[in-house]
C-alpha cells in the first residue's frame, strides 16, 4: 500500500483484526488521495470442481475469478448513512501458476482456516473428497502439475 508517497504494508490476514474496527484502522493509516489495493491469488479452470467437492471451507467465496470480482466489486463502499471515502475501484486479473502435487495441494487446503476447525472426521472426510477429486483429473492424477491462478488486484483511492 502506498500512503502519501510513504510505503506502508498491510499484509492479507487484515481478518485478524476485529470486523468493526477495520475501516476505522484502515482510514487512520492511508492518507488522504493514498491507494489502497488489496490481493487475491484466485484459481481458475478445473478448479470449479474442486471448490464443489471441498466445500466453502476449504475453497471459499474469493478463491474463483467470478466470485472474486462478485465479492470484492463494493468492498470500498460504506455502510448506509456514511459518507464515501474511497473513488471507484479498479479491478486487474494477472495469470501465473503454482508447481504442484495432490499431496501438497492438499496439505495447503488443510492449513485454511474453515478447515482447520471442521471436526476430525468431517476435516478426513473433506481432505478425502479432495483427493479423490485431484487423482480422478488428468491434469492432477500423476506426478508435478501446475495450479492454474490469477492474482486479482482491487485498487482504491482515498477521497
Amino acid at each position: 500500500m502506498i500512503n502519501g508517497g510513504r510505503r506502508c504494508r498491510a499484509g492479507r490476514q487484515r481478518h485478524a483484526l476485529v470486523r468493526h474496527d477495520r475501516r476505522g484502522i484502515r482510514d487512520r493509516v492511508l492518507a488522504f488521495g493514498g491507494t489502497l489495493a488489496g490481493l487475491w491469488n484466485v484459481m481458475v479452470e478445473w478448479v470449479s470442481g474442486l471448490a464443489r467437492v471441498s466445500g466453502s471451507a476449504a475453497v471459499g467465496p474469493r478463491d474463483t475469478p467470478i466470485s472474486w470480482r462478485a465479492e470484492s466489486a463494493n468492498m470500498h463502499l460504506p455502510k448506509a448513512g456514511v459518507a464515501a471515502r474511497f473513488g471507484s475501484p479498479e479491478q486487474a486479473e494477472f495469470p501465473h501458476g503454482q508447481r504442484r502435487t495432490a499431496d501438497s495441494l492438499v496439505a495447503t487446503i488443510a492449513t485454511r482456516a474453515g478447515v482447520l476447525v471442521m471436526p476430525e472426521q468431517e476435516q478426513e472426510a473433506t481432505l478425502g473428497r479432495i483427493r479423490t477429486f485431484l487423482a480422478s483429473r488428468p491434469e492432477t492424477a500423476h506426478g508435478e502439475f501446475t495450479l492454474p491462478m490469477l492474482t486479482g488486484v482491487l485498487r482504491v483511492r482515498r477521497l
